[in-house]
């Protein structure tokens, strides 16, 4: 058996042109024998996944953002409900000038107006001059008053 020899000369390039392709490496399909087999993907599975997956992080983004709201929305709640209590403080009557830090007593009088006063619930001995005692409070640095202790119920 003798070998046959290709003489190169003699190839017509333009007929092995046109059965190879330029980019083997692209063709969505095995271009020969030995290649890896190459299977389309299932276009509806991997766009189901990315989906699931940006859903999962967008509502976990989403809860974090409303969990943000609601604490920034609670403590627009303090804030209002510490001006509204600090309004009823500087139309209590007073007779002495409040210093900031210093913790002072808000009670109501028989006739329903309200009164601060430095005195404690348990230092009025005997003789109360009040009907009710409702909050004991402390003078901020921005002239608010937080609510140290309420009372909810009648101390006369």
């Amino acid at each position: 058996m003798t070998k046959k020899k290709i003489d190169i000369t003699k190839l017509d390039l333009s007929e092995m042109k046109e059965k190879t392709a330029e980019n083997p490496g692209s063709l969505p399909y095995p271009h020969h024998a030995g290649s890896a087999v190459v299977r389309p993907e299932d276009q509806g599975k991997v766009n189901g996944r990315a989906i699931a997956a940006m859903q999962s992080q967008t509502d976990m983004q989403m809860s974090q953002i409303y969990r943000q709201m609601q604490l920034l929305a609670d403590q627009a709640k303090a804030i209002q409900a510490r001006v509204a209590y600090s309004e009823r403080i500087y139309n209590a009557q007073t007779s002495f000038e409040p210093l900031i830090n210093h913790h002072y007593y808000l009670y109501q009088k028989e006739d329903g107006n309200d009164f601060l006063s430095m005195i404690a619930p348990d230092e009025w001995g005997r003789k109360k001059s009040f009907a009710q005692f409702l909050a004991e409070v402390k003078l901020l640095a921005d002239h608010t008053w937080e609510i140290v202790k309420e009372n909810n119920q009648d101390n006369g």
